[in-house]
């Protein structure tokens, strides 16, 4: 039996996932410095700009942060579903638990702390499918190898981070060769599909949040990494 079959438990861990989610860990961070990042660099809360605000140190502790409060819930959630480890589950189960690791990166984007806005998704959401295990979890490593090629390449955070986002949905629909599970029917191919699904929404939806990059990368006005804002 699904152990998150009582729409109340189901409702409650999807309000605990946003309520993680939404914890601004940056700028949280900024004021224990004494500084409001909203005001300084990109003005964004997310990790990147506390490394541009705060320093590396400071900035690569809310990094780590902003991935485990995505991380968390999700591993919760995939333990009383009863999905986690192992053979995918059947795609109900699989579109439950991802909708609690989109839950968990809409606190992030949307937090209710600082009126609804928050960073761009990537850390929280890298952190969200990292606890969909082994479903996503090794697409999106494979995502954030790309991150890094991509930033060591261009010094763009930016253009990596979109890099990743596009990236994503095409290495789930890889994952099962890498998984072992083709010729496997309906069991693990089954959560193909519906991660495939949201991990493409969670990219037009980073995508989109990192609009006002797009424009300064064609304008060629984009911040490399080491540069002044």
């Amino acid at each position: 039996m699904d152990p998150l079959g009582s729409l109340w438990l189901w409702a409650g861990m999807l309000v605990v996932a946003f309520v993680c989610g939404s914890v601004p860990f940056g700028l949280l961070a900024g004021f224990l410095r004494g500084v409001d990042i909203r005001q300084h660099g990109s003005k964004n809360i997310g990790a990147t700009n506390a490394v541009r605000v705060l320093g590396r140190p400071v900035g690569y502790v809310v990094f780590v942060l902003d991935v485990l409060k995505g991380t968390a819930p999700v591993l919760v959630a995939g333990w009383l579903l009863g999905a986690l480890g192992g053979v995918a589950p059947d795609a109900v189960v699989m579109w439950k638990w991802l909708a609690v690791a989109m839950s968990a990166v809409l606190g992030h984007v949307f937090s209710p702390w600082v009126g609804f806005k928050g960073g761009k998704g990537v850390a929280t959401g890298f952190g969200a499918l990292l606890g969909v295990y082994p479903v996503i979890t090794f697409a999106a490593i494979g995502a954030f190898v790309l991150w890094v090629v991509v930033v060591r390449l261009s010094r763009y955070v930016s253009l990596a981070s979109i890099a990743a986002a596009a990236g994503l949905p095409v290495l789930v629909l890889a994952s099962p060769v890498v998984l072992g599970w083709v010729g496997m029917g309906g069991g693990g191919i089954s959560a193909v599909l519906p991660a495939a699904v949201v991990t493409g929404v969670l990219g037009v939806l980073v995508i989109f949040k990192h609009r006002g990059n797009v424009r300064r990368l064609v304008a060629g006005s984009e911040s490399k990494i080491g540069q002044g804002k």
